[in-house]
């Protein structure tokens, strides 16, 4: 499994408010869109018991009323990607017009 040792420094950290270790990013650029509301991804069960840690990378497809459209994964272990993607499908932005958020999420044990 390849892990992701480089990390790119993002300036704001938004930490999930659940008990589970998972940790997002969202790049910062001047077409950013504000986030409204998150929901932390399910830490995959098989995850856990083998210790998997990582950062799984999305682009976020977000339509001018905030929801997201499209999740696609540009990055991650497999066993994290579909979690980080569920997640995020459900996060709501603020209105603005459309535009791709890049979103990274750290999973950590």
């Amino acid at each position: 499994m390849r892990m992701w040792n480089a990390v790119i420094v993002i300036p704001a950290l938004l930490c999930f408010g659940l008990a589970g270790p998972a940790h997002s990013q969202q790049t910062s650029n001047e077409n950013s869109r504000k986030l409204v509301r998150k929901v932390a991804p399910h830490y995959p069960d098989l995850a856990k018991r083998m210790n998997l840690s990582g950062t799984v990378k999305v682009v976020a497809v977000v339509s001018p009323d905030g929801t997201v459209k499209k999740v696609e994964a540009v990055g991650g272990s497999p066993l994290l990607v579909d979690a980080a993607q569920s997640a995020v499908t459900q996060w709501k932005f603020a209105p603005g017009t459309e535009s791709r958020e890049t979103i990274e999420l750290h999973f950590t044990p």
